[in-house]
């Protein structure tokens, strides 16, 4: 299986009609495009990305489905998630996901990095309500996706620490294959 067909199913398993989840990589919008689906109508979905052609590219998915009135498209950094999304969302979020990388098909030289991802990443964990999930796709073939990746399997031994669920597929360090990762918080 895939590294983003794995992440699809596990995000399968928490998200149903009305929750809120986050696309903290919008990218080409596969991503949210699941997550508006899986939410329903009464659901919400809110996509981060830095990249206007990865808005554009994913508003242009939404709409195609009939669904970008479920979603809101935020032009900024993961790593400033919680000011865009405020206190309401705290403690309520279903679900996040993260493919790290560059965004398919432009240019490959801006990239996620670990100064923006480990906060995108801890915000999203402190907005997850109980048995609400992380998942993060990791990909190590390009510049720097092998340290970032090993930064966000350190942040997932810290979790799992804290008393989180933590799953992981797929990781072979130094391969250059992606490789995902679950956070799931424990019901208080």
């Amino acid at each position: 299986m895939r590294a983003t067909e794995h992440a699809g199913a596990l995000l399968r398993e928490v998200l149903k009609e009305g929750d809120v989840a986050v696309d903290g990589t919008a990218g080409r919008g596969r991503d949210t495009l699941l997550l508006a689906t899986l939410v329903g109508r009464s659901g919400r979905v809110h996509a981060f990305d830095i990249q206007r052609e990865a808005l554009e590219s994913t508003r242009g998915l939404l709409r195609e489905a009939g669904l970008d009135g479920r979603c809101t498209l935020h032009l900024r950094s993961h790593a400033e998630m919680k000011d865009a999304l405020g206190p309401d969302v705290s403690g309520r979020l279903a679900a996040a996901v993260f493919n790290l990388g560059y965004l398919p098909g432009s240019d490959q030289t801006v990239v996620t990095t670990p100064e923006s991802t480990l906060p995108g990443i801890r915000q999203a964990m402190e907005l997850l309500r109980p048995d609400g999930r992380l998942v993060a796709v990791c990909y190590t073939g390009h510049q720097g996706g092998e340290a970032e990746a090993e930064l966000v399997f350190g942040l997932a031994q810290e979790a799992k620490e804290a008393g989180w669920d933590v799953a992981l597929h797929g990781r072979e360090p130094g391969s250059g294959r992606p490789w995902v990762v679950a956070l799931t918080r424990r019901e208080i």
